[in-house]
This record gives C-alpha cells, sequence and structure tokens, in this order.
C-alpha cells in the first residue's frame, strides 16, 4: 500500500459523512493548460454533485513498421462526485473506465502486438481521490490528483488518451501577495495513462519519491516562474533526475486588433539520486502573432543530449508536444530539436463554433542529424452544448529515425 493511501481514507471518511452539508463540485476533467499560459492553482469549485464525461474515439494508424494498419474503436466513461463544505473544505472521487471495442490494434493490454500502439488500454480504476483545504492565502490537497504545471510539459495529466495521468500527491499553495504564487508538492505515485491493465507493470504505475517546487511572479506583461524538481523513481532508477529551470511568458498590444506574445525558457537535468549520466539541458523559444482566435505561432524546442543521457519530460502531457505522431514521447538518446510552425483559429459552421488548427514540424538530433518532418491538422465542432466532435491528424515522414507513420482521428464528446 503506498505512504498515502491510509492518509486519504481518513481524510475522506469524514468528509463523506458531511455530505448533505455540502453546497457546490470541482470540475473533474479540465484538461492540460494551453502553450504560454501561467500556471493554473488547484482545481476551481463549482456546486456540489456530480460529474459525468463520455467520449468515444476513432483512432487510425499507418505504420510501415507494422503489416497491419490499426483501426481501434475505443470509449470511456468518467464520473465523479465533488463536496463543498464550510470553512474552506471540498473533496473530490471520481471513477474512469475505458473500453476496447474491437482487437485491431494494439493497445498495451490485449496482447495484439501485431498491430500499431493505439494506447488506450481497457481499464477501470479511481482516477481521482482528493480532499482540498483553501484559505485567503494558503492551500493544500492530499491524495490522488491531477497536476499540470505552466504549459504541462513536465507535469500533467495527459487528457489526450482516455485514461487521465494522476498523481497520488500533497500539495501546499501559498499566495502571500497578489503577484505572487508558491506551489509545492510531495510526490508517492503516478498512475500512468497506460492504465492498471497494461501489461507492461512498469506503464501501469510508478512509485516515486519527488519533490516539486515552483515559484512564479505576474509582471507587467507576462509571468516568471522559477521551478526546480527533484523525483527518484523508485521502479527504475536510471530514470531518477533533478531538473532547475526558468520560464517567462509574455503579450502586449501592438495596435487595436493584433497582439505579440513571447515564451523563453531553459532548464538543466541531470542524474539524481542512484541513477548515473552526464547533465542535459532544455531551451524553448516560442514567439506568436495573436488577432482575436487566430493564432500564428513559431518555435524552437531543444532537448539536449550528453553523456549518455537525453533530456526526459517522462510526466508531461506528451502527445501535445512533438508532433500528434507520437514519434518522441521519449527523447531519443541523441536529443531533440524541434523547429515548428502553427496557426490555429475559430468560426462559425452551420451555426455552430468551430475551431481549427495547423501544425508543422522539422526534428534533428542535438547534433544536426535529421530525424524527419511532420504535418498537423485538426478541425473541432461545439454540436450543442456539452457535445463535440474532432477530426484530426498526423503525417509523419521519417529521414531516418523510426518509420513513416500517419494517424487519423474522430471523436465524439459528451460532458453531462
Amino acid at each position: 500500500m503506498h505512504r498515502l493511501a491510509i492518509a486519504i481514507a481518513i481524510a475522506l471518511s469524514p468528509l463523506a459523512a458531511a455530505g448533505a452539508m455540502a453546497a457546490a463540485p470541482v470540475p473533474a476533467t479540465p484538461a492540460s493548460s494551453p502553450a504560454s499560459s501561467p500556471a493554473p492553482a488547484a482545481s476551481a469549485v463549482a456546486p456540489t454533485g456530480w460529474t459525468v464525461n463520455l467520449r468515444y474515439r476513432y483512432e487510425g494508424v499507418d505504420d510501415e513498421a507494422f503489416a497491419r494498419n490499426a483501426d481501434a474503436h475505443t470509449a470511456r466513461i468518467r464520473a465523479g462526485y465533488s463536496f463543498v463544505f464550510d470553512g474552506g473544505w471540498s473533496a473530490l472521487l471520481e471513477g474512469e473506465g475505458v473500453a476496447e471495442l474491437n482487437s485491431r490494434f494494439n493497445s498495451g493490454a490485449n496482447g495484439e502486438t501485431g498491430y500499431p500502439l493505439v494506447g488506450d488500454a481497457r481499464a477501470l480504476e479511481i482516477n481521482q481521490a482528493w480532499v482540498d483545504w483553501r484559505g485567503a492565502a494558503l492551500g493544500t490537497r492530499i491524495g490522488r490528483q491531477m497536476i499540470v504545471l505552466d504549459n504541462g510539459r513536465f507535469f500533467a495529466n495527459g487528457v489526450w488518451r482516455h485514461n487521465m495521468q494522476t498523481f497520488d500527491a500533497v500539495q501546499a499553495q501559498w499566495r502571500p501577495a497578489a503577484a505572487w504564487d508558491v506551489q509545492a508538492y510531495y510526490l508517492d505515485a503516478v498512475q500512468r495513462s497506460a492504465g492498471n491493465n497494461a501489461r507492461n507493470r512498469l506503464a501501469r504505475e510508478r512509485d516515486l519519491d519527488g519533490r516539486l517546487l515552483r515559484v512564479a511572479r505576474t509582471v507587467p506583461g507576462g509571468n516568471v516562474a522559477a521551478y526546480g524538481f527533484w523525483v527518484e523513481d523508485e521502479d527504475v532508477r536510471s530514470a531518477s533526475t533533478r531538473t532547475l529551470g526558468l520560464r517567462w511568458a509574455s503579450a502586449w498590444a501592438l495596435d487595436a486588433t493584433w497582439r505579440m506574445g513571447l515564451t523563453l525558457e531553459a532548464a538543466t537535468q541531470q542524474p539524481w539520486a542512484d541513477a548515473a549520466g552526464g547533465r542535459t539541458g532544455y531551451a524553448l523559444v516560442e514567439p506568436r502573432l495573436e488577432r482575436g482566435p487566430l493564432v500564428f505561432r513559431a518555435g524552437f524546442e531543444r532537448l539536449g543530449a550528453g553523456d549518455g543521457r537525453a533530456f526526459q519530460t517522462a510526466f508531461g502531457s506528451l502527445h501535445a508536444f512533438n508532433g500528434w505522431a507520437d514519434q518522441f514521447t521519449t527523447t531519443p538518446i541523441n536529443g531533440l530539436e524541434d523547429r515548428y510552425l502553427s496557426v490555429q483559429g475559430a468560426f462559425t459552421l452551420a451555426g455552430k463554433a468551430a475551431t481549427w488548427q495547423v501544425r508543422g514540424h522539422d526534428f534533428q538530433s542535438d547534433h544536426g542529424a535529421d530525424y524527419g518532418t511532420e504535418w498537423n491538422a485538426s478541425l473541432g465542432l461545439t454540436m450543442r452544448p456539452g457535445l463535440a466532435a474532432l477530426v484530426k491528424l498526423a503525417d509523419y515522414e521519417s529521414d531516418g529515425f523510426a518509420r513513416d507513420t500517419r494517424k487519423l482521428w474522430f471523436q465524439l464528446e459528451w460532458a453531462l
């Protein structure tokens, strides 16, 4: 039993007994924060009650490394009940179930290894179970919870996959003044997006001994954050790391309609606890130009390599970065440089709100060797309040790393 399990049970029991006092719910499944946004506080609180989310997805994968294409039909239900009590206390208990509707794909749990991987394996588990207290300047949360820091690069809930990534953790937050935000976490375990039925035990869950610290300050035109992550992986000792970094995100008006933004970030990473290897670096430069919902981005991201190691972001929102074809969810041993362009916008389609996005990537190693290129595109449509559809594609063309890969998704999602 994890070190937090007893504490969670003790904390939840008196709060559940007081359910009649409750008056309002915590959103069960907020998505990872968008790129270049400041870090969110703990989940906002809304009236006590049920939250239910249903999702169906088709994912097709044509990977030249496999003789057969994957055609995956999967579904997910996520349901939670939240409580709000007097004195700043709240609690959430949330479950999640994933169903494989056919077998023409490798889910990581079904043994169909002749097909490409589609990481939405059957699962039934507790997704979140926490107790929270918020005062005027201080707050804390204990239990199984999602963690999203900044743009989700280093720590996030992995919201794209059906099975959310969550952490058994203790969070403390201090806001000594309106412009300051201090967050600290102790991590006991991570529940991975592969789910509790994954055949690889290490893909299901990892025991951790981790400490996270993030100190942010709002400044004119933007936000500055300094962070340190000391994470010992008790199951894979070689994956233990210490990461120290600084992030600056800003935006300013050019005229009455156009805005300019810039995000800069740098970090260093080195082995921690019993791990071996050398120090590696991370850098991000991302300018953007905005006019209403129309946003142009150009970026350069570097995950360095050296002395037998590469800079890793194992607990981040992996699908959101370095292309939707998921070729670089683990940084190659020779590192990764990603030069990218993107444009996104919104419009009305048949009276319904729609969004679109197009992205292009050029991938190289940290030493300049070509990896490949990728194009991504998506179209989302809000069909009515609570019901949304999504079509999305990725096309990766190898120039020496992995094999050519194309992916297509169609998704329907209901929030009740």
